[in-house]
């Protein structure tokens, strides 16, 4: 028994050597190619294997004769373990060099597409990943292109539709001034709708901002809509009269909700407005309010606007969509509904739309209060 003690520990001391020689040299080629490191481990488990032979050969005094057999045998191994440790660096390398290539197209701007040779697990795992991320970065550019072609637009639309009123307002001031003015009452009634749209204008402005800037203030409090929907009927009941438009509420629960009760009169103030001038006299906007069976609360408007273009449903709530090329009312600015998604979206909810017989229906869901 001592015998075997001995051999293992002869074995062992070999071994151990071999294996710190080793360590060091990783050590010093950690920056290198991933082909040196498995040719270092390969020569390290063969060294280990020799020097622990020899070091028991040693101790038992083996013959010449023997010890050239192990060494040769051992010279196999190594020349086989080696071999394999560059065919198969060669090979994670070239896969390696394939997947950084292909990372790259992808951080200049392109997408990214997985090299089609099979690789190991580990750089299947880091392919899968990078083409995700390409995939959340397409669409993040995508968005930010569509952001900014709409803040582009948002900008010349303003600048024309603030030059129109003051273009007005200008020309009324100076008739006035210079006394030609045929009937001055007239003109001044007429100036202060432009001031008043002018101001309603720069509200949106603001109240815009905030919602983009995430600065929007809200002050929740326990309401039913149904007296949230009651009030803004009544506040566009005489815009629908004017129309010739009905105004249908009686599909109204009185569901509680924990909202900014000012921010949510105006979500559906522009939604019912919105759907007025877009529906034809002696037409019908409806107003329903139900449960949802995930527990949130839905607020729809339905209008018989005859549908939008499918084209133009996805920008919908986009800043600056009219759905019309005019500029003069009721185009508007295209502000209202952008307005509407975002007060929506910081009260944790979601507004949509969707084509139905007719016309359109715009639907908000909302957190249920509990």
């Amino acid at each position: 028994m001592h015998v075997y003690f001995l051999i293992a520990a002869y074995a062992f001391a070999g071994a151990a050597a071999s294996g710190l020689a080793g360590a060091a040299v990783l050590r010093l080629l950690r920056r290198r190619s991933l082909t040196a490191s498995l040719a270092v481990v390969s020569a390290v488990g063969v060294v280990a294997m020799l020097a622990g032979t020899l070091a028991v050969a040693w101790a038992m005094f083996l013959s010449p004769h023997d010890l050239k057999v192990v060494t040769t045998v051992v010279a196999m191994a190594a020349a086989v373990s080696l071999a394999t440790a560059l065919l198969l660096g060669r090979r994670v390398v070239a896969r390696s060099r394939e997947l950084a290539d292909a990372a790259r197209s992808f951080g200049d701007g392109g997408t990214f597409a997985a090299p089609p040779a099979p690789a190991t697990a580990e750089l299947e795992a880091v392919s899968r990943e990078l083409a995700a991320t390409s995939a959340r970065l397409t669409a993040s550019r995508e968005r930010e292109r569509a952001l900014e072609t709409s803040r582009r637009e948002l900008v010349a639309w303003i600048s024309h539709d603030l030059r129109t009123p003051l273009a007005g307002l200008r020309a009324m001031a100076e008739a006035l001034e210079d006394g030609v003015a045929a009937d001055p009452g007239r003109y001044l009634t007429q100036m202060r709708t432009e001031v008043d749209r002018l101001n309603d204008m720069v509200g949106d402005l603001f109240e815009l901002s905030r919602i983009h800037a995430g600065a929007l203030p809200l002050s929740p409090a326990r309401l039913s809509l149904y007296d949230l929907v009651g009030d803004a009927l009544a506040g566009v009941d005489p815009l629908a009269r004017e129309h010739g438009v009905r105004l249908v509420g009686d599909d109204v629960e009185p569901v509680p909700v924990e909202v900014d009760g000012k921010e949510m009169s105006r979500v559906l103030g522009n939604l019912l407005i919105n759907a007025i001038r877009r529906t034809p006299a002696d037409g019908t906007v409806a107003v329903a309010v139900e449960r949802a069976p995930e527990g949130s609360v839905v607020v729809s408007v339905t209008d018989g606007c005859g549908g939008i273009p499918e084209e133009d449903l996805p920008r919908v709530f986009d800043t600056g969509w009219r759905g019309s090329h005019a500029r003069t009312p009721p185009a508007g600015a295209g502000l209202g509904l952008a307005i509407v998604r975002g007060i929506v979206e910081a009260h944790r909810g979601r507004a949509t739309v969707r084509n139905i017989p007719g016309g359109c229906r715009f639907e908000v869901t909302l957190p249920a209060a509990t």
